[in-house]
């Protein structure tokens, strides 16, 4: 019988990625893209960066969601 816990169904693509832990701050962001933290507030000003979450006051980023952002910035399209 397959395992249907959310557990396992939002687990971490990679190795690295379970080592990450589920949030990220703008600080560890900026430096996996290897980016000024200022870059990251300018996209969310404008809106094309990663996702990101407020808690309470501060900010924080899903590392799925931000190796997501990462895979669709590919600059070429492999399907074709």
């Amino acid at each position: 019988m397959p395992n249907t816990s959310l557990r396992s169904a939002n687990a971490p693509s990679s190795a690295n990625a379970a080592r990450r832990g589920p949030l990220a701050t703008p600080a560890e962001v900026a430096a996996y893209l290897g980016v000024p933290v200022k870059t990251l507030y300018q996209w969310k000003y404008r809106g094309i960066g990663p996702n990101v979450h407020k808690v309470g006051r501060h900010l924080r980023y899903r590392w799925s969601e931000v190796d997501a952002w990462v895979n669709a910035q590919s600059a070429y399209d492999l399907t074709a």
